[in-house]
């Protein structure tokens, strides 16, 4: 079963906390459509200009699982809106995703992951609907263990 063109529901449901603590990550109807959104409004065409395969660090969490990873309990990651990209591939780097999807695509949520000036660790994308859509860009930091949003 395939959520979009180049993204499996293994791919999008795999955890390995959720493996190891047997937790239940199977998404409902409504959150499988959500999924869809997202894949089809950003993932694809991403991943279209990129060139070749992006590393889905974390898609659909359950709100078990989401809350075995210490995930904020209002993550959008629980309705299947969000994902986690990484370069890990080598076609673009996670600076450059960032930078396409805020200059090119709509989308709800971008996060500048941690990292550094250069290149954050990775890139948190959330969808909504392209009405609802905030279009809001941020930076995380991690602070003495604390973690800090703040506006780009």
């Amino acid at each position: 079963m395939k959520i979009s063109d180049h993204i499996t529901y293994k791919e999008a449901t795999r955890s390995n906390t959720a493996d190891r603590l047997g937790i239940d990550n199977e998404p409902n109807s409504y959150e499988k459509t959500n999924m869809t959104n997202i894949a089809l409004n950003v993932f694809e065409p991403l991943r279209e200009w990129v060139g070749g395969p992006i590393k889905i660090n974390s898609f659909f969490r359950s709100k078990n699982l989401n809350k075995a990873i210490g995930g904020s309990y209002r993550s959008q990651h629980c309705e299947g809106r969000a994902m986690d990209l990484d370069d890990t591939h080598g076609y673009k780097t996670n600076a450059e995703m960032f930078n396409y999807i805020k200059d090119n695509l709509n989308f709800d949520q971008l996060i500048w992951e941690f990292g550094n000036d250069e290149n954050p660790n990775w890139v948190h994308v959330s969808y909504v609907s392209e009405d609802q859509n905030r279009n809001r860009c941020l930076k995380a930091q991690r602070t003495n263990g604390i973690t800090t949003y703040s506006i780009i």
